[in-house]
């Protein structure tokens, strides 16, 4: 099983998600594709306000994250800037895949599942083999395997207090995984 998806093929920082953009070029994705420059704008303007706060709401996160833990915020002085000259892009180490995820317990990379009901799909199909330890009805972690259920990247769902909330979880989980290796 490979991931498939957009970003860079190192990643560290991967985000799952159900679906993908319906754009003829992306159907057929069979590997991780480096976005470029203008790529992001591109699949907004084609594929709707939906994927524009996909993209929105991931650079919004990672320009929230606590910059002595993760240095994504440090690369552009908003997170506009960020979204658009380094998301998803070559050396970003970020990726949002249309694969389940491969959990390997030896890297320190994050997963982030977006949306409880693509988690419990993933789990009742034997896509994702976790037990997650849920923190309420909308956010569930595992700390073994780095991986959070949150809910999906959109404003409604995930507003900026809930992006706050997940940074320090992501921040927590960075911490718990460093101190394992100790």
């Amino acid at each position: 099983m490979m991931h498939f998806g957009f970003g860079c093929k190192n990643f560290s920082f991967a985000v799952y998600i159900a679906n993908r953009p319906n754009m003829l070029e992306y159907q057929d994705l069979s590997q991780i594709m480096p976005l470029t420059t203008g790529e992001i704008a591109a699949i907004g303007q084609a594929c709707g306000n939906g994927w524009r706060k996909v993209f929105n709401v991931y650079a919004k996160l990672l320009y929230a994250l606590n910059k002595t833990d993760f240095a994504f915020a440090t690369l552009a002085p908003t997170w506009q800037q960020y979204r658009d000259s380094y998301l998803l892009q070559q050396g970003s180490h970020t990726a949002l895949l249309f694969s389940a995820p491969i959990l390997e317990k030896s890297t320190a990379t994050l997963h982030i599942i977006c949306g409880r009901t693509y988690a419990k799909q993933l789990l009742s199909t034997g896509k994702l083999n976790v037990q997650f330890t849920w923190l309420d009805d909308e956010f569930a972690i595992n700390k073994a395997n780095n991986i959070i259920v949150c809910p999906y990247f959109d404003y409604r769902q995930l507003s900026n207090v809930k992006i706050e909330r997940l940074a320090e979880l992501l921040s927590e989980l960075r911490k718990y995984h460093l101190a394992q290796l100790l």
